[in-house]
């Protein structure tokens, strides 16, 4: 519930606050004294978008705040917890419109962007006027209103489910069928390429060795003949038995040269195991360098052949195995295709036929709703003097089925017995229109808990007993919560409980706009100012305490 608004320095009103009561609400005013000016304001605290310039001229920046009670279990709690906000029982929104136009917004002093304010605000506030911003004329958003009044969340999302898993299986299927038809385009070079790739079988790596065994065995001959000439320097025939000669002479005077000879021996024995490790070495190489002339022939063979098949298929020659594998796998696709393919099928058919129930299901209730919505229409028509107006919520076809279902949803009037129905703002004249939207706005937020309903001229057009009749309306409709009443109707103003009059003043360089709370007395003349013009007479006094005792 709205319990207070206070602006300051937005378009003509310098500073203004406002205390709103629970029970009906009116506000009444000349034209362009500012009465939508308030609208504006509450609609920029609340994230609305609405007028680009709102800030006062000669001001710095335009500031709005509003106050609401929050019983338990409202639905803002949810929006709030989502946001990371904690409120207990009353909320305190602020937003500040800079002269440059910069927006920044405060919940309970905690700063947040305006889609957390427009969230919170279809919680808190229901918006309706004769030219209605909330979608009531729009066929459109109709599907949604009925699905709202109905309470068909879980059918809703039981059919969205049903909707997503159907797209999946289709994409699924469609994705199989363009990787089939894409094999079949080239399965004979999958299975050529597939066959010359298994013949050869590279093996990652094996390019760079052959390579380095054609350099050594292409530059074996040539080196080979100096490593074995020396082989044969380092063996017996040359330094080994050299040294070993040398070793055993020198071995052999060693005792009567009084240890002189020591050091020189054990030098020689040093040498002889260098010459062994050496000799090793050589034996090694040589051996490495044994071949056959076939085996250069066998290594260039192939090197050149994984070498030519990496060019062909423009792949590095050690990704041809994992090439190979990529056209395995896509042969697979192929030749599992058709088994695939049906099970793909059958798993379209399957979601087909489950979200076909689903949404049979939901047009079903839809139905059922659209009745019990018709049948709250006729009864609130009634008192609103339209009780030969019949009102038909229409289910057809959508042109293409959809996650919310296969219906169009759209509310139709006929205001006379007979007459064809039609779109509500085709049918229904200014003042018929205003009494539709009023009975239509009554049976979709009958569930609506802790909501401030404001109704911006919804009188508009109607006059004597027909406005009595929505002011009645109104006033049984604010009885359980709040309404706020923009009227220019004597007879509406003269139902509520609290009044407010709308005055602009002007001086001979500015324009301001202000709101006085009405007490008795000043409520009667404002609403036989209403009645008669700006002469207000004793007459039209006592009508207006006629209207209000009524």
């Amino acid at each position: 519930m709205l319990r207070g608004l206070d602006i300051r320095d937005m378009l003509i009103i310098d500073r203004l606050e406002l205390a709103f009561q629970p029970g009906l609400n009116v506000l009444t005013g000349e034209t362009g004294a500012g009465k939508s000016i308030l609208l504006d304001a509450l609609g920029f605290v609340l994230g609305w978008r609405g007028r680009a310039e709102l800030v006062r001229q000669g001001a710095e920046q335009g500031e709005v705040t509003a106050w609401f009670d929050l019983p338990a279990g409202h639905p803002a709690f949810a929006v709030l917890d989502e946001a990371g906000i904690s409120v207990e029982d009353e909320l305190i929104l602020r937003r500040i419109n800079a002269r440059d136009g910069r927006k920044t917004a405060w919940i309970n002093d905690r700063r947040v962007s305006g889609e957390v304010l427009r969230n919170l605000s279809e919680t808190l506030v229901e918006l309706h006027g004769q030219h209605d911003d909330r979608g009531l004329l729009n066929p459109r958003g109709h599907r949604q209103m009925l699905d709202t009044y109905a309470g068909l969340d879980a059918a809703l999302e039981k059919t969205r489910l049903a909707w997503r898993a159907l797209a999946t299986a289709k994409n699924a299927l469609s994705a199989a069928e363009v990787k089939i038809a894409e094999a079949r385009a080239e399965e004979d070079f999958l299975r050529h390429a597939v066959a010359e790739l298994d013949a050869l079988s590279p093996e990652p790596g094996e390019e760079a060795t052959l390579d380095t065994q054609r350099r050594l065995m292409q530059a074996a001959e040539k080196i080979r003949a100096d490593i074995a000439k020396a082989s044969d320097a380092l063996g017996l025939q040359g330094a080994e038995g050299l040294i070993g000669d040398a070793s055993r002479w020198l071995q052999g005077v060693a005792g009567d040269a009084e240890g002189r000879l020591d050091d020189p021996l054990a030098a020689i024995e040093r040498v002889l195991l260098g010459l062994d490790e050496a000799q090793d070495g050589v034996s090694r190489c040589l051996d490495a360098l044994s071949f056959n002339t076939s085996d250069l022939e066998d290594a260039e063979e192939r090197l050149f052949a994984i070498r030519g098949l990496a060019r062909k298929h423009n792949v590095l020659p050690d990704d041809l195995c994992s090439f190979a594998d990529d056209l395995r796998s896509r042969l697979t696709v192929l030749d599992g295709g058709e088994r695939d393919l049906a099970v793909l099928t059958d798993a379209v058919t399957t979601a087909q036929v489950t979200y076909d129930a689903a949404a049979e299901t939901l047009r079903q209730k839809r139905r059922k709703s659209a009745k019990r919505l018709d049948q709250a229409m006729a009864k609130e028509l009634a008192p609103l003097k339209m009780e030969r107006a019949v009102f038909a919520t229409q289910i057809s076809d959508a042109d293409q089925p959809g996650p919310e279902g296969k219906d169009i949803v759209a509310f139709t009037v006929a205001t006379n017995p007979g007459a064809p129905a039609g779109p509500l703002n085709k049918i229904a004249s200014g003042g018929e229109l205003s009494r539709f939207l009023l009975a239509l706005k009554v049976c979709l937020t009958q569930d609506a808990n802790g909501l401030t309903m404001i109704f911006d001229e919804i009188d508009r057009g109607v006059g004597g007993a027909t406005a009595n009749a929505v002011g009645r309306r109104l006033a049984e409709l604010a009885a359980d919560g709040q309404v706020l009443v923009v009227t220019h109707s004597p007879q509406v103003a003269a139902l509520g409980g609290h009044h407010w009059r709308v005055e602009k003043q002007q001086t001979h360089d500015e324009t301001r706009s202000t709101v006085v709370a009405l007490d008795a007395t000043a409520r009667v003349d404002e609403i036989a100012r209403m009645l008669s013009g700006d002469t207000i007479t004793e007459a039209a006094r006592q009508a207006a305490r006629a209207l209000i005792d009524v």
